[in-house]
């Protein structure tokens, strides 16, 4: 786990659940789809950077889940 990373994902986690439960499985699906496709868009992003494939991973998910909390 990424240092500093833990509170971001407890936020994506908690609104995933919160949406869940309020409204309807496919709102929160829907919400788990936007997070993997910005992953997805930076690991692409990173490998064409030429950087390895752990290292993509890594970055990909602290830059998600860093913009997404600030608000970006």
């Amino acid at each position: 786990m990424l240092r500093g990373s833990l509170l971001p994902l407890l936020v994506w986690v908690g609104v995933g659940c919160g949406v869940y439960f309020v409204y309807n499985p496919v709102v929160s699906m829907v919400l788990v789809g936007l997070f993997a496709s910005s992953f997805i868009v930076v690991f692409g992003l990173r490998r064409r950077a030429r950087h390895s494939a752990r290292c993509s991973v890594y970055g990909a998910l602290g830059g998600v889940l860093d913009k997404s909390m600030a608000g970006h």
